[in-house]
């Protein structure tokens, strides 16, 4: 919960790769509420007020992926909210706005983007999921131990380098700075 408020302020999409990381974690601990206090909430070095806000938080979104039957995969639909809106902004900065510096790291994406594309079993993600589902599946490699090629690396740092500057658009959207 703290991480993920503050995730959501600073960076949206490493809010949204916590957020899919936090699916995870509750599926590895098989929704048990237990394990999930054991090995993430009592991890947290807060007051006991605060704790219990967190519990609350977890049992949350446990609830909300029974309810929206992700028990096995998938995303809650708040999340999918928010890749839908980045993607959004994506599309109104390519074809609405005059951001050469946000052009020029897309264009260096564009074909690794397209790749992972062609590799995905989603029929037709868009560019911004294709990124985040990119960095993610990255994230679980190291945290397996597996090795990634220097090309896989180096497709992956322009998803990061493309996902950075969105989520810097979208705060300044979000903050008024940025109309679109």
């Amino acid at each position: 919960m703290l991480i993920a408020q503050e995730k959501r302020k600073s960076n949206i999409a490493e809010y949204v790769l916590y957020m899919w990381q936090v699916e995870d974690l509750i599926r590895a601990y098989r929704f048990d509420m237990d394990q999930i206090e054991k090995n993430i909430i009592d991890q947290f070095k807060q007051p006991e007020k605060v704790k219990e806000e967190i519990r609350d938080w977890y049992a949350n979104f446990i609830v909300m992926m029974h309810q929206e039957g992700i028990k096995v995969k998938g995303h809650l639909h708040i999340v999918k909210a928010v890749t839908e809106q980045m993607n959004d902004l994506h599309t109104r900065l390519l074809h609405q706005n005059n951001d050469g510096q946000y052009l020029n790291y897309y264009n260096q994406a564009r074909v690794n983007i397209e790749e992972l594309k062609s590799k995905l079993p989603e029929v037709n993600p868009n560019d911004i999921e294709t990124c985040l589902n990119g960095l993610y599946g990255l994230l679980l490699m190291r945290l397996k131990g597996i090795a990634v090629g220097k090309e896989t690396e180096t497709a992956m740092q322009t998803f990061s380098n493309l996902l950075a500057i969105l989520s810097l658009r979208f705060k300044q959207m979000e903050e008024g700075e940025l109309e679109i």
